[in-house]
């Protein structure tokens, strides 16, 4: 598309880049096809639930099969649903899905709510150097009673851990043009513990579950490649200090490159699966073997649980190597409308603002990834992965591994026009705080400070280009 065939606004926003930053003017070659040839073509409720385009009808069966695992109930032991029992004792839901709602994104409880079935809540204590051991293992020292997450959830004859309420303090910011958003500030509130008082420094940190969509494809990006773009010292100068996370490999034994979670702590999908089976829903398996009990909950420790009597874990290693399967390879949903002139403004104005600088476009994953579909795409997430400071208004003052609390990895904005579509609801960030995609970029700081105030310029011709690229992807 020339850009004589743009309107004279969209030309003027096209043109208002800055020199140094890219101006586009049409899509890129490929650039509709966000997870290169395991892109999925569709765009409604179910875009986040499909397999890879280029899975082929055999291994679809497997997909098919892990999707079981993933979306249904796992029930308490002992019962004749040998399969799937054990669930708890301490728990936070009967399912994966519970949380990821096909497959999307999670949001906190209403104010009003105790039920936070897709937000948990980690917790900590501050490091301690004579657990520096249990530091490199799991990256956090866990709070001496109710461990490293809160579960809400138990099964009966034990007590659940305690109950989570959000409440909001509104913040005002204000556009060079005068637009005002109010954006909310959550607050935690802990209530009704089950083991009696936390340790009086423990840190909070709410999460909210992440869409599911190419994890498979991250994973398969080298490391190499991921690593070429830290930058922790700004040798370039443009403010931008990139990190890897360096997290515990459970079946390595040692630590590697950190890649998943909302600070980067996990290194793979199956591990993420294997940790989430084991806080989430009390799941034992080979690489997590025991039920999650601190000692102080002897209720916990002496209830009964679905391990088989010839050692096979709650989660055998076929059922996990399906369900690994098939998140692995959800498929990322095209892009839309991406020669559309707004979109091509609003796509200008985000690399004018700089927020390419975090949110790398395009990869090309490893040719010997773990699946083959996966290997040696061109991929577009929109995420280097990496750890950058996001200033105080997003710390969760907790540490995890390498992160501090103003650390957060790049998250993925493949597939992020959709999320409302999918989920029902527009809530982002780690807590789900931010209500629409406009919030979610307000509260940008630290290393994006630069970026937000370079948004706060924006009219509302530009403002709403913007937004039109972003939903596009």
């Amino acid at each position: 598309m020339s850009l004589l065939r743009l309107s004279p606004l969209l030309l003027a926003l096209a043109l208002a880049a800055c020199d140094d930053a890219p101006r586009f003017t049409q899509a890129e070659p490929g650039e509709a096809l966000s997870g290169g040839r395991a892109t999925v073509q569709r765009s409604d409720r179910n875009a986040y639930s499909l397999p890879s385009a280029n899975l082929s009808p055999e291994r679809r069966l497997d997909f098919s099969v892990g999707n079981s695992f993933f979306r249904s109930p796992w029930v308490i032991a002992p019962s004749t649903t040998t399969a799937r029992d054990g669930l708890g004792p301490l728990f936070n839901t009967n399912a994966c899905q519970n949380c990821h709602v096909r497959d999307g994104r999670g949001h906190p409880p209403a104010p009003d709510d105790s039920n936070a079935v897709s937000m948990l809540v980690r917790l900590s204590i501050p490091d301690q150097p004579y657990l520096a051991r249990e530091i490199e293992r799991i990256g956090v020292v866990p709070e001496p009673v109710y461990g490293t997450q809160l579960q809400d959830m138990a099964i009966p004859g034990v007590a659940p851990e305690g109950k989570v309420r959000v409440s909001y303090d509104s913040l005002t910011v204000t556009f060079k043009d005068g637009h005002k958003v109010e954006l909310q500030r959550p607050t935690l509130q802990i209530t009704q513990l089950g083991y009696g008082p936390m340790h009086p420094d423990t840190r909070f940190s709410a999460r909210v579950a992440p869409p599911m969509i190419g994890l498979g494809l991250l994973e398969a990006i080298p490391e190499a490649d991921l690593l070429a773009n830290e930058d922790p010292d700004d040798r370039n100068h443009d403010g931008i200090r990139g990190r890897a996370n360096r997290v515990w490999d459970d079946a390595q034994g040692k630590t590697v490159l950190g890649r998943f979670g909302w600070k980067a702590g996990q290194p793979n999908v199956n591990q993420q699966n294997v940790h989430a089976f084991a806080g989430d829903m009390g799941l034992t398996s080979t690489l997590q073997p025991k039920d999650d009990c601190t000692q102080a909950q002897t209720d916990c420790l002496a209830a009964p649980n679905g391990d088989g009597q010839d050692g096979e874990k709650e989660v055998s290693d076929n059922i996990l190597r399906l369900v690994t399967f098939y998140t692995r390879n959800l498929g990322v949903p095209a892009r839309r409308n991406v020669d559309a002139p707004q979109v091509l403004a609003g796509k200008n104005l985000f690399f004018e603002a700089g927020c390419q600088g975090c949110h790398t476009p395009q990869f090309t994953t490893a040719v010997d990834a773990h699946e083959p579909e996966l290997a040696g795409q061109v991929i577009r997430p929109y995420s280097d992965l990496l750890l950058h400071d996001m200033g105080p208004g997003l710390s969760d003052e907790r540490t995890e591994f390498a992160a501090n609390g103003q650390d957060w990895r790049t998250a993925p904005l493949w597939g992020v026009g959709l999320s409302e579509t999918v989920s029902g609801h527009s809530r982002f960030l780690h807590d789900g705080r931010a209500r629409n995609l406009l919030e979610a970029v307000l509260w940008h700081g630290g290393e994006a400070q630069a970026a937000r105030d370079q948004v706060l310029t924006f009219n509302a011709e530009q403002r709403a280009a913007l937004l039109a690229f972003l939903n596009s992807l």
